[in-house]
Parts: structure tokens; sequence; C-alpha cells
């Protein structure tokens, strides 16, 4: 449940189109289609990539045994298998598609892969990546602010979290799931539901101002208490999240109170599987 910015690093920009990646055993692996969407110009891509296929395994070339089917957000924003491979096997089906793009992309490629260590020398450089991501999606630049904020805060509690004892993955949801509870009423697989998203997506992706700004208090004042408290083990941070998220609650009920409007909302940004208008008179939060 540690929230870096891993979800908008799995795109990267070449000449403006979006190819996919994953981080897969100690290694970038890129999406085969959109590598070939980029080369061929293909309006299927996904066709053409199977008719390659055959004839690459006709003339016994290796490269097609050597692609991971990896869950990548396709188009509709779900996870699916997708073919992918990392970047020497990249550079060989690169040979096998004549395309003018072909150089140019191969020293972009080469330039991508080392991203991962350059991040780790500049944490700097993976947050201004995230942000354009966010921005090419149509989001308002306050509301990137926030997102960005939220995952430093985020970020901050799960180290604590796991200085303390705790193991990512389940006992990280388990208080996350208290922390949701106390500030809006809801577990995060309820709180999904009631905007009406599916389980790969990330539901702070789908949260309005107001949303984001609770969670970071629910989260940070939770990282204050398990600092004062200096406690340790599930069941004491347990404590720490049920009472951080509480804070953010009470807020939520006097600004509710105060301004007669709910603060969760079922608004989500959620698209037809088209490319995303950005015009800046569109309102990307209003389907419900």
């Amino acid at each position: 449940m540690t929230e870096d910015l891993n979800t908008t690093k799995r795109i990267a920009l070449f000449e403006q189109h979006e190819i996919r990646k994953e981080w897969h055993l100690e290694r970038w692996y890129f999406s085969v289609t959109d590598i070939i969407a980029v080369l061929s110009g293909s309006v299927n891509p996904l066709a053409y990539w199977r008719k390659l296929k055959e004839r690459l395994k006709q003339e016994g070339n290796e490269s097609v045994t050597k692609c991971h089917g990896l869950k990548m957000v396709a188009q509709d924003g779900k996870m699916r298998i997708t073919d992918t491979a990392d970047l020497e096997t990249i550079f060989r089906l690169i040979q096998s598609i004549p395309s003018p793009k072909a150089e140019p992309l191969k020293l972009w490629l080469a330039r991508v892969a080392t991203d991962r260590i350059a991040e780790i020398q500049d944490p700097e450089l993976a947050v201004n990546r995230a942000k354009e991501i966010y921005e090419r999606k149509g989001y308002p630049k306050s509301w990137i602010d926030k997102r960005l904020r939220g995952i430093n805060v985020r970020n901050t509690l799960t180290d604590e979290w796991k200085e303390r004892g705790v193991k990512a993955g389940n006992e990280f949801a388990i208080l996350t799931d208290e922390i949701y509870k106390g500030a809006f009423e809801m577990t995060a697989k309820e709180y999904k539901e009631f905007k009406s998203l599916d389980r790969e997506n990330n539901l702070r992706d789908h949260m309005g101002d107001m949303e984001l700004i609770l969670t970071m208090l629910g989260e940070a004042t939770t990282t204050e208490l398990t600092k004062s408290r200096d406690s340790k083990g599930l069941r004491k941070l347990s404590t720490d999240a049920v009472d951080g998220g509480a804070v953010a609650g009470r807020t939520r009920k006097d600004i509710e109170k105060q301004t007669g409007k709910k603060v969760a909302s079922k608004r989500n940004f959620l698209l037809p599987p088209r490319p995303l208008d950005v015009s800046p008179k569109v309102h990307h939060y209003d389907n419900p």
C-alpha cells in the first residue's frame, strides 16, 4: 500500500506518444504494442504485433519467446495482460520494423532505461515526471499540487509503519482502512465502490480537492501520533490510525455542517476509452 510515484512512472512520453512501462525483475519492461504503434503508425498495433510474432517465429527469432505478459493500464483504465519486453529485446524487435523513427526511438529508450538510477540520485526527477503525466491527463495544476503533496505525506507515514514493525501489504491495508473509516466512514474498498471504481484504479487519483486534503490530514495526524506515542506493532499503530482518521472525520463533519454539502463525492476521473479532452473548459470530475 506504499504510494510512491509508480503509477505515473509507468507511462513514458516519446514525441507525444504514451509508452507504458513496468519495473520488473530489476529492469524496465516496455509495452510491445506501444512501441509498434510509434514505429509503424498502425491504427491497430495489436493486429500488427500478431502478424509480426508469426513471422518472427517462422524465422526462428528468439525475441518473441523473451516477451513477458505483464498487467498494464489499458485505454479503458483497467489492468490487462500486455506483451512486454526488456530493453535488449525491444531493440531486437525494432530491427524487424522498418521505420524512420527506429534510431530516435532507440536513443530515447536507452535514456528512459536510466530513469530508475537517476531518480534514486535525484527524487525530484520522479516528481516532475509525475506532474507531467497528470497534466497530460487533464488534471488542473491545483489538484496536481495536492496529489503530489499527498504522496509525500503517505510515504512518510508508511516509512514510519515499516520502521515500527508493520509488514507491507495486508497490514498496510488494515491501517489505511482505519484512517479511511475515521475520515470518510468507508474502507478503501467501499470508497471505490462508492465512486464506481474497479479494484485496479487508484482511489486517490479520483478524489476531489477536499477529499485529498482530508486524506492528507488523517495520514499526517496518524504519523504525528505514532511518533509522539512511540507506537510499535500493528495493534498500537492501529489505535493511532483510528485516532488520526477521527481527526480528519471531525474536520469533514464540520466542513459539511458549514457548507451544507457532503465532502465524499461519487465523481471520478474515469473517461470513455478515447483520447482525453484537455480543453480548459472541461471539468474532469463530472463523470459519476
